[in-house]
This record gives C-alpha cells, structure tokens and sequence, in this order.
C-alpha cells in the first residue's frame, strides 16, 4: 500500500450491537469499490476480560467503546459517503456532520498506534541527510529507533566517524 499522507483515524457511532456488522459491511464494499487505498482498515477495539460465571472463571473479548468503529481513511466525498451510508451507521463523531480525525493523543489512550512513515532504508544503507544542522552530509545508517521516529546515522566529522540522531523525514536513502 502507497504510503498516503492524507489517511488518518475517524471515530463513527453505530446502533449499538452493530459494531462487527458494520465493520463486516463496511470492509465488503471497500472490497467491491476497490477502496482499499482510501479505507485500508477498520477496527472495533477490543479488550479481553476475565469473568466469574458458574464458578469459573472464563476469558471473554469485550468491546472498549460500544457503539463505535474507528475507520482508518482518506476523507473525501466518495469515502464519507461510502461510510456514513454503511447499514447500522449513524454518522461520525465530530460537531454537526464535518467528521474530525483522532489526534496522536487521543489513539495512544485508545491503544492505536498511528502507521506512522513508511521508511525505505534499513541499518547499512547509505543515507543523505537532507535537513538540520548537518544537511548534505552523507553517512551510514547505525540504528533505527521505532518507538521514537529516529535514526542514528554514521557521519564522518573531524576524521572519525560519529553517531547523530535524527527523524526520519531528515534522511534520504542514496
């Protein structure tokens, strides 16, 4: 999948009880408009509980925000009709009908982790730094760090190789 700058999270109410069938509707038309560039991924978060029935403890799946799905889509016309017209939806979270994304905040208390860039070079490759205070340099990349949206890369000052840190958008694989 082409990594498209424009998809982010949206929140959308369902009658309650429908969420699964309106994550199943919802993935059936992506499939048959061949929409999956524009809604890669739906969800209904879930969260598995222990309960005591009968004496025994059993392991269930229960759902974190009855009542929602959370779409993962380029808004533009066609996706926002295609979901807000899904049977068992009852419109987007958002003042009046203008639907208004997750922030980062708000998918990191819900446990979703943003896709975040799509990065094309791995530890060894030759990078260019094409940003920040050692831009046009080029180096080695030492180490990429996920969890921050870094990467160490190896430049060559005063003779000897040193490590610098940077984001992601800062390099360019050569």
């Amino acid at each position: 999948m082409e990594n498209n700058p424009n998809l982010k999270w949206y929140v959308v109410h369902t009658y309650s009880g429908h969420e699964n069938k309106v994550k199943l509707s919802l993935e059936r038309i992506v499939e048959s408009r061949d929409m999956q560039e524009v809604i890669p991924e739906i969800m209904v978060p879930m969260e598995e509980v222990v309960e005591l029935k009968d004496g025994q403890y059993k392991k269930k799946m229960r759902k974190l925000f009855p009542g929602y799905v959370i779409v993962y889509m380029d808004m533009n016309d066609e996706s926002w009709y295609v979901v807000r017209n899904t049977k068992g939806v009852t419109g987007f979270v958002g003042p009046g009908s203008k639907p208004v994304p997750l922030s980062d905040e708000e998918l990191r208390n819900m446990g979703i982790h943003d896709q975040g860039p799509i990065i094309d070079f791995k530890v060894g490759d030759m990078v260019s730094i094409k940003a920040g205070p050692f831009i046009d340099s080029v180096g080695t990349v030492d180490h990429i760090n996920q969890d921050k949206g870094t990467v160490s890369v190896l430049i060559s000052m005063f003779g000897r190789e040193t490590p610098v840190e940077l984001e992601y958008h800062q390099v360019v694989k050569l």
